[in-house]
Parts: C-alpha cells; sequence; structure tokens
C-alpha cells in the first residue's frame, strides 16, 4: 500500500494542532482525535479499494512474434462481477506487464481509468532481438482508492510461453499492399509482373507505370479512362535461396544478427515467388551443407521454410562454399534462380566462392546477396580526429575496396551481385528478383 499525495496533505495538517499545543495543551487532544480518525480514513479507502482478486486482466499477442519489429501486445483489463456492482465510481490505475528480459519494450507503464461494467485495452509494443522461445510473466496492477488516500497493488497471474520467429509482418504487409494494388508504396515499382508475359490476365486501369503499347483502346473509349491490359508471366521457374550460417552471419548490425536479416529476407522471397506460382527450395550451409528442401510450389512449401528456419543458427566456423555448392548441384536437377545469401570474409573464401559460383552459372543463374556494414561506411567518411581514428579510416577504406574488388570479380565472370544495408535487403532481393522473372532472366 502507498499513500498518494493528498494523504500526505492531509497527515501534514495534524502538525499544526501538534505545534500549537506548546502553547495551548488541550490541542494535543484534538491533534491525537485527529490522527485517529485519518487512521480509520485511511483503513476504510484500503477496504474499500478491494483486493486483487477483484479484477481480471490477460495480454493478447499473435502466437507467433516477428523478429525485429515493433510486435503490438494487448493489455484487457475489467473488474469482475461483484467489484462492479459495489463499485459505481470509476478506478483509476496503472498496469505494467512482465515481457521477456530480453525483449525491447515500448512503454513499460500504462495507466488509465476503469470504468464500471465495462474494459479497459491498450497497446504497447515489444521488440525482439533473437529467434527462439521466451515466456511472459505476471501482469502488475496499482489502484486507486474510491477516496484518492492509498494506491494498492498486487499480480495478476498472466505467465504464457511465447515464440519469436522471422520477420513475419514484411510478409503480411506486401501481401495486403499485393490485393490493395499498392506494391509501389513499399518502392516495388514493377512488381506485378502482370504486362511482362504473353497470356492475356485481365484489364484494369492504366498507370504511370504502365506501357503504352498495353493500352486498351477500345475499353479506354468505352469508360472514358485510360485502360490497360494485364497479362500473366511464364510460371514454375525454380528457386533456390542458399543461405551462409558461418561465423560471419552472427555479426550483428542494430543489435540483430545479420543472419535474422537474411532469413527474414528468404521468407519473403519464399512468400512472393510461391505466390507467383514458382517452385522455392532452400539450402543452409556453414563448414557442411546442412537443412535441404527441395523445391516445390505453394504456400506450404513457404510455411516449411518457415518451420526449418526457426531454429536455424550461425555457427562460430568458416563458410565452405566448395562443399555447399558441390551439394546443391547434386540434390538440385533443373535451372534456377540461386539466390546466395552470405557475407565477405578472408580472401581464401572469397576465393572458393568465386570459384564455384563461376562454375554454377555454367547451367544456373546466380544471384550473391551481401549485406553491407553502415558501421564501416560511417568510419569511411567520417573526418578523424586523432591517430587512431585514421588508423581505423583506413582499415575500413580497405575492406569497402576488397569488398568492392570481389564483387566486380563475381560479376564478370556472368555472376549477379546485390550489396544493400541489412535494413533494406528484404524489399531489394524482392525487387531483383521482379526484375529478372519480369526480363526472363530466370
Amino acid at each position: 500500500m502507498f499513500l498518494t499525495t493528498r494523504a500526505l496533505l492531509l497527515l501534514l495538517l495534524a502538525a499544526l494542532p501538534i505545534a500549537a499545543a506548546t502553547w495551548i495543551p488541550s490541542l494535543r487532544w484534538a491533534a491525537l482525535i485527529y490522527l485517529l480518525i485519518y487512521v480509520l480514513i485511511l483503513l476504510l479507502d484500503w477496504r474499500q479499494a478491494g483486493g486483487v482478486e477483484r479484477f481480471e486482466a490477460w495480454r493478447t499477442h499473435d502466437s507467433k512474434l516477428s523478429l525485429g519489429s515493433e510486435n503490438a501486445i494487448l493489455l484487457t483489463l475489467r473488474a469482475s462481477r461483484p467489484l462492479a456492482a459495489r463499485r459505481p465510481r470509476p478506478i483509476r490505475f496503472w498496469i505494467r506487464d512482465e515481457p521477456p528480459d530480453e525483449f525491447q519494450v515500448g512503454r513499460r507503464i500504462l495507466a488509465g481509468t476503469l470504468k464500471p461494467a465495462e474494459k479497459w485495452q491498450e497497446n504497447y509494443t515489444v521488440r525482439p532481438l533473437q529467434r527462439g522461445d521466451y515466456r511472459f510473466g505476471a501482469i502488475n496492477l496499482r489502484w486507486l482508492g474510491p477516496l484518492g488516500l492509498v494506491v494498492r497493488q498486487g499480480r495478476i497471474p498472466a505467465s504464457g510461453p511465447v515464440k519469436v520467429y522471422p520477420n513475419l509482418l514484411d510478409v503480411r504487409r506486401y501481401d495486403l499492399f499485393l490485393r490493395q494494388n499498392r506494391l509501389q508504396e513499399l518502392g516495388l515499382r514493377h512488381a506485378r509482373l502482370l504486362g511482362q508475359g504473353t497470356e492475356f490476365e485481365r484489364l484494369r486501369e492504366y498507370t504511370p507505370d504502365d506501357e503504352y503499347r498495353h493500352i486498351n483502346w477500345k475499353a479506354t473509349a468505352r469508360r472514358l479512362r485510360p485502360i490497360t491490359m494485364e497479362y500473366e508471366t511464364e510460371r514454375s521457374q525454380n528457386i533456390m535461396a542458399v543461405v551462409d550460417t558461418g561465423r560471419m552471419m552472427r555479426s550483428p548490425v542494430e543489435q540483430i544478427a545479420k543472419l535474422d536479416y537474411v532469413i527474414n529476407a528468404v521468407l519473403l522471397l519464399g512468400f512472393v515467388a510461391t505466390g507467383m506460382g514458382d517452385k522455392v527450395g532452400l539450402l543452409t550451409f556453414a563448414d557442411e551443407a546442412g537443412a535441404f528442401l527441395a523445391p516445390r510450389q505453394g504456400r506450404r512449401q513457404f510455411y516449411r521454410m518457415l518451420e526449418l528456419l526457426y531454429s536455424v543458427k550461425a555457427e562460430a566456423v568458416e563458410s565452405d562454399y566448395r562443399k555447399a555448392l558441390a551439394t546443391l548441384a547434386r540434390k538440385k536437377r533443373k535451372r534456377a534462380l540461386v539466390v546466395i545469401f552470405t557475407e565477405l570474409a578472408s580472401y581464401d573464401a572469397m576465393s572458393h566462392l568465386q570459384e564455384s559460383v563461376a562454375v554454377l552459372a555454367r547451367r544456373d543463374l546466380p544471384l550473391v546477396v551481401t549485406i553491407s556494414d553502415p558501421d564501416i561506411h560511417r568510419v569511411a567518411v567520417a573526418e578523424p580526429q586523432d591517430t587512431s581514428e585514421v588508423y581505423r579510416q583506413v582499415a575500413a577504406n580497405q575492406l569497402l575496396d576488397e569488398r568492392r574488388l570481389t564483387l566486380q570479380k563475381l560479376e564478370r565472370k556472368g555472376v549477379l551481385t546485390l550489396d544493400v544495408p541489412a535494413n533494406a535487403l528484404s524489399l531489394a532481393v524482392i525487387q531483383r528478383y521482379l526484375e529478372l522473372k519480369g526480363n526472363r532472366r530466370l
């Protein structure tokens, strides 16, 4: 129990008769009576406030939280029926949930007023930084007595498990924007491949990204506004995502491992590609080839990828590109777009990557995707203040030069490359995939 400011001010009033009792002794009795009444009122307010068992509270959230995203947690509070019947006045309260310690939390303490026969609801957000199984704790509640003198508190049992999966919010957002024909808002200018193939799909209103040759002039004349024709591209092309889980993928960018950014991009790629009728497969590797999913169509394949990638961890070993791509060549039969997600490491490892991918390019269309480190870029362009910063800047520029040289060597051998910041990885991969598909490079 805590005393409010109002209660403390009322208590301070007792100091007046106590001080005056120095000259008028009879006022001591008045001060004593005042304190007794004060204590009785406090006890009455404490009793009328009731115990925590008179409240019901629970949280609502997705069964699978998304890594690295702001996930909404909805807290709900209501008074039990006996309390609602006895307490016609609103109840002022403060509520605090107990999310896992590993989560970044927005507002930890929420405040509100609970009205009779109603329930209170409000969201706060959590941002998980690692995949895995976690657990929420109890819900802590403080509430004000009806006289505003005491604050009671208690814990409402609400412990429950929660799983943190790769980022599914990007997948949901893409799906929503696709249904609403608003993919341009995601930065995907030519994401809709309709219009690039030969099979007629449907008529729709003209947009600035459409080609003039696809305008249907008869439909335009009938509707008195530009109408364009959409065509469906060829389907059932093979996409293989090859995910490096070696030591270089453990390094974090904004507290999240590079591997997790890659997993988010792979899942979005799988969702988009399966939605377009392509077959999508997956291979993970470090010093040895890891999990393998043969290319398949349909949303079930996306969920297979999700469950497989949920438990994938980066290993403290050097990645072996030769073994990985040799395993891929044995298990994959048809030509495919092979998207290799990796990080540029030592010179020897990069040499092995160049050799293996060059062999792969004879039959398949390889795309090497890497994550640029914003910290290295900042050091490379910053104004050095002392000698140590000069050395750091020289080292940063050397790393960037080696990285640029490696990517150029890959491109000269017919290998496509994509080097983007972590926060732009998913959409950049989707954009490149859509461009390749639209240009019939697959």
